[in-house]
């Protein structure tokens, strides 16, 4: 699907992030890829290169490199050495988001200033800053994708602060599809349902969540990562190519109900005050 393809994937935690299962699909999908990882800050950014590596030495990336998507000049050293390497690419995919978490455990209204500033800044503003650097690498066209949930469309309990970043995210995907159609970018965003992953970790709730999706989506189950790295495969392929400004739901249909089927009731769990 994605044969001479090259793409840029940010974001990839470890390897069970879901920016880890869309690399390795789109290598085993025949693209070339290169990847970030934060810099070193102690020795927490070396861990994270080692994290990110423990994904990317098996897809023989042609760049793996720090980049703090926060920083303007960290992002255009990045952007740089890229350009050593290719003069163009075919995708990018944005897997970035955090909040501090002490203002996602808290009421949405009791969040600080500052962790707004900070949530909105990793989570948003690194999109339209990477959007911005890749779209001067897709002169024949090329496909954007951003990751997204649920709860930036409608409330979520415990997903608090991190719904207000994906509302604005989603936002951004649909100005920057505008913006960016006439140079043939499509700009897509896969709102996934929930999973276990490095960032989910945060949210209060997780199993609970997990459960009520097994239970509402019409196909019964929770997803996997390979259900959303074959999405972000077709988006970056030529088979999406009318594609653009959408949010497409990889979430086995959880976000079609209205309310629990008939075959779930209220006493089927046990609900927290």
């Amino acid at each position: 699907m994605l044969n001479d393809k090259r793409g840029l994937i940010l974001g990839v935690a470890n390897e069970f992030s879901l920016a880890a299962f869309i690399a390795n699909a789109a290598h085993d999908n025949g693209a070339s890829l290169t990847f970030n990882y934060l810099p070193d800050i102690s020795s927490g950014g070396a861990k994270a290169e080692k994290r990110v590596r423990r994904v990317t030495d098996s897809l023989n990336p042609h760049l793996v490199m720090p980049c703090d998507l926060t920083n303007e000049k960290s992002i255009d050293a990045f952007f740089a050495a890229l350009q050593q390497k290719w003069s163009t690419i075919d995708f990018l995919v944005h897997s970035v988001a955090w909040a501090p978490l002490e203002d996602i455990l808290c009421r949405t209204i009791d969040a600080s200033r500052g962790g707004f500033r900070e949530a909105m800044d990793i989570s948003v503003y690194s999109f339209l800053s990477s959007v911005r650097r890749a779209a001067e690498f897709m002169p024949n066209g090329g496909s954007i994708i951003a990751l997204s949930y649920y709860g930036g469309e409608k409330v979520v309990a415990g997903y608090n602060m991190m719904g207000l970043c994906k509302a604005a995210l989603e936002s951004a995907v649909r100005y920057a599809a505008h913006e960016l159609g006439p140079r043939g970018i499509r700009v897509n965003t896969i709102s996934a349902g929930p999973i276990k992953t490095l960032s989910a970790s945060a949210v209060q709730g997780l199993d609970d969540m997990l459960l009520l999706h097994q239970s509402v989506s019409p196909l019964r189950r929770n997803i996997t990562g390979a259900d959303v790295a074959k999405t972000a495969c077709w988006l970056a392929s030529d088979l999406a190519a009318a594609i653009t400004g959408e949010t497409i739901h990889a979430d086995c249909g959880y976000h079609v109900m209205g309310g629990p089927p008939t075959t779930v009731t209220l006493n089927d769990h046990q609900h927290r005050p």
